[in-house]
């Protein structure tokens, strides 16, 4: 398992998000900082309405903040026009949405491979993504699943196909906005199990979520408030036996906020 150290992987300072089509406009983030580092799992938690997905699509480079600055491995988003921001995206960066959003006219194994192979320059890198996605998929117990199409398989393995997609160009950090929204309590463990796993592999993840069994897995837990991060709950490494006692913690800290 990969111990997060202090090398930021992301860096936001004093970043504000207003939204203009209503009058009075809507600040939605108001003057965040944030630094993730290299190895982290952070959680965001909020109240509906809270930024919670704003925050993430800001810092991820999906959408611009209207102030403020954000780094990601290095690369300051600022200056990044839309073609560099999404060749950035697509080599460092992995998503996870609540729904996987897959190409219905393409299979499990070439939805998971289409990103790589996107990103992919030689023959070589193409054929290295192809070996990544079939390893990826028996990784998550779903090479069984390749040939499927994208209604023939659960929600479960579908999200973790989703996931396997958002590792075969190994990014940097991984980005997952309510991964388990739309999923049972048996499939959310099996997505939980799979994003630890990507966790303990090295991966830097950063995930928005409602759920605060799925946010005791991570090493700390931001809270938003109205566009602010007004707490933050830290407890380290994530382990099986603990599960019991971290998510009582965490109830309480999120009952003491209003949540």
């Amino acid at each position: 398992m990969t111990t997060p150290t202090s090398r930021a992987v992301l860096s936001a300072r004093g970043i504000r998000k207003t939204f203009h089509a209503t009058e009075p406009p809507a600040q939605v983030l108001d003057g965040i900082d944030l630094t993730i580092g290299h190895g982290e799992f952070v959680a965001v938690m909020g109240a509906s309405g809270s930024g919670k997905s704003t925050l993430l699509y800001t810092i991820s480079g999906m959408d611009r903040p209207t102030a403020g600055q954000v780094s990601v491995d290095g690369h300051e988003l600022a200056g990044l026009d839309d073609t560099r921001m999404s060749a950035l995206r697509l080599t460092t960066m992995g998503f996870v949405f609540q729904h996987p959003y897959f190409l219905a006219n393409l299979d499990i194994h070439d939805n998971v491979l289409l990103p790589a192979l996107k990103a992919a320059k030689t023959r070589e890198q193409k054929e290295e993504a192809k070996a990544r996605a079939a390893r990826l998929l028996e990784r998550f117990e779903i090479g069984h699943i390749g040939s499927h199409g994208i209604t023939e398989v659960s929600g479960g393995q579908l999200q973790r196909a989703s996931l396997c997609r958002a590792l075969t160009t190994e990014p940097v950090i991984l980005f997952a906005d309510e991964p388990t929204g739309a999923l049972n309590s048996s499939m959310t463990a099996e997505v939980m199990d799979a994003l630890t796993q990507a966790h303990r592999g090295g991966t830097t993840l950063v995930m928005v979520t409602h759920d605060p069994a799925c946010a005791a897995r991570a090493d700390r837990v931001l809270y938003l408030k109205d566009g602010s991060i007004v707490d933050e709950w830290k407890a380290g490494p994530w382990e099986a036996d603990t599960t019991g006692d971290r998510e009582a913690e965490l109830l309480s800290w999120l009952r003491d906020l209003g949540f």
